[in-house]
C-alpha cells in the first residue's frame, strides 16, 4: 500500500511531463468505465422502443424522474472520491481512516435513498399532477416500481468505485462496468420480452433488469474489495462498519453541495428540451441529436474532472501545496483540450456526426436535418466551454471546495443561462438557436468563475 501511495505522489518534485502522464494514465479507465454506464441506459431505451411508442414514452418519463433524483444522489455520495483521496496523501494511518470513510459512504448512500424511494413510489401521483396522461402515468408508475430498487445497489457501487479510483485500480471497474452491458442486455431482453421461460414483463422487466445489474456492478466491486490484494487489508466488508455522525456529517457537508451542483446543471438540460418542445418537433428532434452527440464527449472532461479530484486532495493531502496547481492544470489541460479537438470535428464534418443519428437522404427529415446541423456548429463552441466548467469542478472539489461552486452554478445555470436562453428564442425570435445561445452563455460564465475560483485558491496557498 505504502508503494502505491508513493507512486502516485512521488517525493521528487514532479514535473508537467510526469504529471499530465499520471493524470492521463488515471484517466482513460474511467473515461471508458463512464462511457459504459452510459450505454446501459442506451440499450433500455433500445430495447424499450421494440415495446411501442407508448411504452416509450412512459419509460421516457420515468427515467427522466428517476436519473433527476439520481443524480442529486450520486453528487452527495461522490464526496467520498476527494476524502479518500485526501486521506490516502495524509499516510496516517490510511487503512483505517479510509475504511471509516467508506463505511460511513455506504450510510450515506441508504439514508439518502430512503427518502427518495418514498418520493418515487407515488411517481404516478407525481406525473398526474405534471398534466401527463392517466395511462401513461400509470404505465410509468409500473416501471419505477422495479426501477426504483437499482438506486441504492448504483450508490453503493459509486462509493467503493472511489476507492478504486484513489486507490490506482480503475480498471477493475472498467471491466466491472463493461461486464454489466452484456448482463443488462440479457437481463432487459429476457424479463421485457419473455425470454428464456420467463414471464414477459414489459416495461417493469426493464425495471427489475437494472435493479438486478446495479446489485451486479455493487457485488462485482465488493469482490474485488473483498479478494484484491491492495485493497484486502481495508477489511471493507467486515460488520463492524457503525454510523459515525460526526464524519457522516463531514461528508453530507462536502457532498450537499456536490448533489446541488449536479441537480443544477442537469435540470437546466430539461429546461431546454421543454423550450425546445414549444418551438417545434423539429427543433426538438434536432436538439435531441446534438444533445446526444455532446454529451459523449462529455464523458472525457467529466472523467478527468474526477482525475484532477484525486490527484489535487492526495497532493493537499500529503501538503505538497506545489503540486496542487500543476494536478489541477494537468487534468484541465487534457479535459478542455479533448474538448476543442471535438470542436473542431463538428465545425469540420456536422452532417457526418448527423448522419450517425437521421437518415439524411429522406426528404421529410430535411428540417431536423438543417437545424441538427445548425446546433452542432453552437454546440462546438458550447464543449470548449462545458468541458472547462466540469473539470475546473473537479479541480476544486480536491481542495474540498463545493459550497461556493454550488452558488456559481446556481448563478451560471439558472441566473444566466435559462434565463437568456427563454430571453433569446422567445423574445428576440431566434427559436432554437437562441436556446442554444442561452446555454453557451451560461456554461462560459459558470466556467469562467468555477476557473478564477481555483486560481485564486491556489495562488492563496502559494503566497
Amino acid at each position: 500500500m505504502a508503494n502505491f501511495i508513493e507512486n502516485s505522489i512521488s517525493p521528487a518534485p514532479p514535473n508537467w511531463g510526469t504529471e499530465l502522464r499520471a493524470s492521463l494514465v488515471l484517466g482513460w479507465p474511467m473515461v471508458l468505465a463512464n462511457l459504459a454506464q452510459a450505454a446501459l441506459s442506451a440499450t433500455d431505451v433500445a430495447l424499450m422502443g421494440r415495446l411501442g411508442a407508448t411504452a416509450l414514452a412512459a419509460g421516457a418519463l420515468t427515467t427522466a424522474l428517476y436519473h433527476g433524483f439520481m443524480i442529486f444522489c450520486m453528487g452527495v455520495v461522490s464526496a467520498a472520491l476527494p476524502l479518500v483521496s485526501s486521506a490516502l496523501g495524509r499516510r496516517k494511518r490510511p487503512l483505517r481512516e479510509v475504511r471509516l470513510l467508506i463505511h460511513q459512504g455506504l450510510w450515506l448512500a441508504l439514508l439518502v435513498c430512503l427518502p427518495v424511494w418514498a418520493v418515487l413510489w407515488h411517481t404516478e401521483v407525481i406525473l398526474l399532477a405534471m398534466g401527463q396522461s392517466a395511462a401513461a402515468s400509470a404505465l410509468a408508475a409500473s416501471f419505477m416500481r422495479t426501477l426504483q430498487w437499482a438506486l441504492l445497489p448504483y450508490l453503493g457501487f459509486l462509493v467503493l468505485r472511489s476507492l478504486l479510483a484513489a486507490t490506482g485500480l480503475q480498471r477493475w471497474t472498467l471491466l466491472v462496468a463493461l461486464l454489466a452491458i452484456a448482463v443488462n442486455a440479457a437481463l432487459a431482453w429476457a424479463l421485457m420480452f419473455g425470454q428464456l421461460g420467463l414471464p414477459a414483463l414489459g416495461l417493469p422487466g426493464a425495471g427489475l433488469a437494472t435493479t438486478l445489474c446495479s446489485l451486479f456492478m455493487f457485488a462485482g466491486l465488493a469482490a474485488v474489495v473483498r479478494w484484491h490484494p491492495v485493497l484486502r487489508p481495508y477489511h471493507l466488508l467486515r460488520a463492524d462498519g457503525q454510523l459515525e455522525p460526526s464524519r457522516l456529517k463531514a461528508m453530507v457537508k462536502l457532498g450537499l453541495p456536490i448533489g446541488l451542483t449536479f441537480a443544477f446543471e442537469t435540470s437546466i438540460f430539461y429546461a431546454a428540451v421543454m423550450m425546445m418542445g414549444l418551438i417545434g418537433p423539429h427543433e426538438l428532434a434536432a436538439h435531441a441529436v446534438a444533445v446526444q452527440i455532446a454529451s459523449m464527449s462529455f464523458m472525457v472532461p467529466l472523467s478527468f474532472g474526477q482525475v484532477a479530484t484525486i490527484r489535487v486532495a492526495m497532493a493537499q493531502g500529503a501538503g505538497r501545496h506545489a503540486d496542487v496547481a500543476r494536478a489541477g492544470w494537468s487534468a484541465f489541460v487534457l479535459g478542455v483540450g479533448f474538448m476543442a479537438a471535438m470542436a473542431v470535428v463538428m465545425l469540420a464534418t456536422p452532417l457526418t456526426l448527423v448522419r450517425a443519428f437521421v437518415d439524411v437522404n429522406l426528404p421529410s427529415n430535411g428540417p431536423v436535418v438543417a437545424l441538427a446541423v445548425q446546433f452542432l456548429l453552437l454546440a462546438a463552441l458550447f464543449q470548449v466551454v462545458d468541458g472547462a466548467q466540469a473539470v475546473a469542478a473537479g479541480m476544486l472539489r480536491g481542495l474540498h471546495d463545493t459550497r461556493v461552486p454550488m452558488w456559481i452554478a446556481a448563478m451560471g445555470y439558472w441566473g444566466f443561462g435559462i434565463p437568456l436562453s427563454a430571453w433569446f428564442a422567445f423574445g428576440l425570435g431566434w427559436g432554437g438557436t437562441g436556446v442554444w445561445l442561452g446555454l453557451l452563455t451560461g456554461l462560459s460564465a459558470a466556467a469562467v468563475m468555477l476557473t478564477r475560483r481555483w486560481w485564486v485558491l491556489t495562488h492563496r496557498a502559494a503566497a
